[in-house]
């Protein structure tokens, strides 16, 4: 045997020090793994990618380089010397890495214009997969080498992996702290010097550890048979389809950003650490059938369980970031303890059965959980769904761990788990993993990939929303919605003098492209990379949107490939509202992107992207201005509702005259549609000026800020709209002063002042309600309207506080039909206003019932009410 060959001068006193070591080693190297999976998320723009990738090769390399070093570890006489080198090299590549990746950018950006996106999507993931394999080979290598100096005795194998993988949590949890303190480039940095500690002490203590040589033949004696290890391997790989689709599934409930990697990763870890340092040192077959049923069956728990943590986790309220993440961690944590103990407590029950082979099946294992996460990331989730792949990793950990059950009985299990799997195989509806915000809702449509998992949900008025991810709304049929992603069009095609060609980067529901019908001889483009959303907007939303995707060409692309490949150039090109705290979604935010953007503009063509308010904190805002000015000196700010429009002209802002030189070609029923009836001066009334300078940071896709500042912002109260308002307050220019500007000719500043001043009481008074000012308010909402009646803004701001005090129409001699009448005429859109109206008109039989039922049918086509009653 080998333990009898192989003898070690290890005393039993020096054996926790050195074991504590190497589960700082563990730390660093996970510390890696997610630091990784980071930057890769920057590049696919979509996390479950990052992840498969990382995982596949951190795990690829450490079963690889395992299982290369068990033969030699035993052979080297001083093994501890040789570790050191191989951690030391590993501090050295991480520190290179940064600039190795940049350096391949420029790679891959030429790539992008040669290869589909799937393509270059294969490309980038071959790179990082070799990239990435090779530290993580020299990591696997490690845990030879440690075994070998401390006498490669089985007894040892489970405490020294469970403490290594103890460590490996921690340097989950790590980047938690280190990111959004220190960025990217300076994380790594810390972590490699962490690194560079274990080294040296690894360095001080290498004399005192020699192993005698063993005969390759006694290494391979401890070999388990082929049948066993390739069980062992299934066991990782479902260990990690489970883990791949339980990051889809609580990352979709939980915190709304990447860090959920990190803390699923560290619940993981901490289980299997767990369970390896408390498993029993005797094989008894008892657990044998304890362990394999514990993991499916409360993996199987796990999914039931899925609904109360969502509803929990909408309940519940955290003053901070780091709050969330500790009583989220701690809940997930709780979760999956039972299956991760399991999973840590099997090698050292199988390396005490195979007499001390534990390191052949580390190395299976590893393999196999490569394997696993490639399988879940690129078929089972894409095929059947996250539920599902959760039920069918529980169903192989039950099926491969009852292969050593050695007893028949254990199989009665089979038939029972399938009965309890069964019912949750499919995600449960939106009403219930989000009892508050879509309580009576029912799911019309549900599409789930790799990239992302869509809901089209209806809600009991009959208004329908687009859910990604569930959590993040990215559109409703709301009346007020409709309008508000229609002039998400409607601007960016006003300000240019003639515009013949527009992409849209992110189509939505379909309805901001609606917002282009007006313009004539228009060519529409639109890339969108989800195909639940192009689905849903061909259908679900047709409606609404007008159809208007026969109207357009839609490429289902990643847009920074679709950038960097396409030869086409347009004259405007518009940026949809999007989450920017969603790592990969900001670098859409970065100076590369816009510059991407810029190329693929006409002459005189522009770009606009647009930004909810309610989204960001001002240094966030400002490291955005920063970046954008980079790529578009001359750009320019409008103010839309709380959407903020950057206007990035690739030459000379065209101002004014570019507008109303655009409108002089439409007939005036176009020029209607195109201002949505609001005017010319109306939209120039929006100006904000051009985009001011600071000192803030810029957003670089290699050294990312906002997607690490927002959600610690989000949490500690930061977003604040109000003063975000204030701040722009402050910085808008003088009415003379942007006429001047915009080229406003002196017989033209008369009617643009007034659109000017009344966009600025109508923000005055959003301010001041926001501030609780509600008095203040309404008088500067009456003021704005006397200013430009046509803002619709102001009429809707208008009629809402009209429609609030309808019990003081009596007061003025009204009733309350003529109230409701004259708030029609101030607002003809207000739906609310025209439904009150309808309901006393069929109320009393009067003949305009219908009349109003048509109405409301035309400003909210899909209002639940007025399709289901007639007159």
């Amino acid at each position: 045997m080998l333990v009898k060959e192989s003898q070690s001068i290890v005393s039993k006193r020096s054996y926790w020090p050195l074991a504590a070591l190497y589960g700082l080693f563990g730390l660093t190297s996970v510390a890696y793994e997610v630091l990784w999976a980071r930057i890769l998320s920057l590049q696919f723009g979509v996390s479950i990618f990052a992840v498969v990738l990382t995982v596949a090769a951190f795990m690829g390399g450490l079963g690889a380089g395992s299982l290369f070093a068990v033969r030699r570890a035993s052979q080297i006489k001083r093994p501890l010397l040789l570790l050191a080198a191989l951690e030391g090299g590993i501090a050295v590549y991480a520190l290179l890495l940064p600039l190795i990746l940049q350096m391949t950018s420029a790679g891959m950006e030429y790539a992008a214009g040669q290869l589909s996106l799937f393509q270059w999507y294969g490309l980038i993931a071959s790179v990082a997969l070799c990239l990435l394999l090779f530290p993580a080979f020299i990591m696997g290598a490690g845990f030879p080498l440690i075994l070998a100096s401390l006498g490669n005795r089985p007894e040892r194998l489970g405490k020294i992996y469970g403490l290594n993988t103890l460590g490996a949590a921690c340097g989950a949890l790590l980047p938690l702290w280190l990111l959004p303190a220190l960025g990217w480039v300076w994380a790594v940095r810390v972590v490699a010097a962490i690194g560079c500690l274990g080294v040296v002490a690894l360095l001080l203590l290498s004399s005192r550890y020699t192993t005698a040589q063993v005969t390759e033949k006694s290494i391979m004696a401890s070999r388990p048979r082929l049948a066993f290890l390739f069980a062992y391997a299934g066991i990782g790989a479902a260990s990690l389809i489970l883990q791949i689709a339980w990051t889809r599934l609580f990352g979709m409930v939980m915190l709304r950003t990447e860090y959920v990697l990190t803390v699923i990763l560290a619940s993981f870890l901490l289980g299997i650490g767990i369970g390896s340092l408390i498993a029993p040192r005797q094989h008894r077959q008892a657990w044998f059938v304890i362990l394999p049923i514990a993991a499916g069956g409360f993996t199987i728990l796990s999914l039931w369980l899925l609904p109360a943590l969502s509803a929990w986790v909408e309940r519940a309220e955290f003053a901070s970031l780091f709050e969330a993440l500790r009583m989220q961690g701690l809940l997930l944590a709780l979760l999956t303890l039972p299956v991760t103990l399991a999973l840590g407590a099997w090698l050292p029950l199988l390396n005490s059965r195979s007499n001390g082979g534990g390191i052949w099946l580390y190395g299976a294992n590893s393999l196999g959980a490569a394997l696993g996460a490639v399988v879940a990331g690129v078929v089972l989730i894409p095929v059947w769904g996250s539920a599902a792949t959760v039920a069918v990793a529980a169903l192989a950990l039950l099926i491969l761990g009852l292969t050593w059950a050695q007893s028949r009985t254990a199989w009665l299990a089979v038939p029972f788990f399938l009965m309890a799997a069964w019912p949750v195989v499919k995600l449960p509806p939106v009403n219930m993993l989000l009892p508050q915000a879509q309580a009576g809702s029912r799911d019309l449509y549900f599409y789930e990939d790799a990239i992302s998992m869509t809901h089209v949900v209806e809600q009991q008025d009959g208004q329908r929303v687009l859910l990604t991810d569930l959590q993040r709304m990215d559109a409703s049929t709301d009346p007020t919605a409709v309008f508000v992603q229609s002039n998400q069009a409607r601007l960016p095609l006003l300000l240019h003098e003639q515009p013949r060609s527009v992409l849209f980067l992110g189509l939505g529901t379909g309805i901001s492209v609606a917002g282009s019908l007006a313009f004539p001889n228009l060519e529409r483009s639109a890339v969108e990379l989800s195909q639940g959303a192009i689905n849903s907007a061909a259908s679900w939303f047709a409606p609404l949107n007008r159809n208007v995707l026969r109207q357009t060409k839609v490429e289902r692309d990643d847009v920074r490939h679709f950038l960097s490949a396409s030869l086409d150039q347009y004259d405007v090109i518009i940026g949809d509202v999007f989450h920017p705290d969603l790592a990969g979604s900001s670098s859409l935010l970065s100076v590369q992107q816009f510059q991407r953007v810029r190329n693929r503009l006409s002459e005189n063509g522009l770009f606009v992207q647009w930004l909810a308010l309610n989204q960001f904190d001002n240094k966030s805002l400002n490291v955005i201005f920063n970046s954008f000015r980079l790529a578009f000196p001359d750009a320019q700010i409008f103010l839309d509702g709380m959407h903020l429009a950057l206007v990035g002209p690739r030459q000379k802002f065209m101002g004014a005259q570019g507008l109303l030189h655009n409108l002089q070609r439409m007939t005036l029923g176009q020029q209607d549609e195109a201002t949505a009836g609001e005017g010319g001066w109306t939209w120039l009334g929006r100006y904000w000026g051009p985009l001011p300078g600071s000192r803030e940071q810029v957003q670089d896709e290699w050294s990312p800020v906002i997607e690490f500042r927002l959600p610690r912002a989000r949490y500690a109260g930061e977003l604040d709209v109000a003063n975000l308002l204030q701040i722009l307050l402050k910085t808008r220019p003088k009415m003379e002063a942007a006429a001047n500007l915009l080229g406003i000719h002196d017989n033209d500043k008369d009617a643009f002042e007034r659109a000017y001043v009344a966009s600025e009481l109508m923000t005055r008074s959003w301010l001041a309600a926001a501030r609780g000012a509600t008095q203040q308010a309404n008088q500067l909402t009456h003021l704005a309207y006397k200013a430009n009646a046509k803002d619709r803004w102001i009429a809707y701001a208008l009629a809402d506080n009209m429609f609030s005090s309808l019990a003081q129409a009596r007061e003025h001699g009204l009733s309350e039909k003529e109230a409701l009448q004259k708030i029609l005429r101030l607002n003809p859109y207000h739906v609310e206003a025209v439904r009150a109206l309808w309901r006393i008109e069929r109320k009393a039989g009067d003949a305009h019932a219908e009349l109003s039922r048509a109405h409301i049918l035309e400003l909210s086509p899909l209002d639940r009410e007025a399709n289901t009653t007639g007159n």
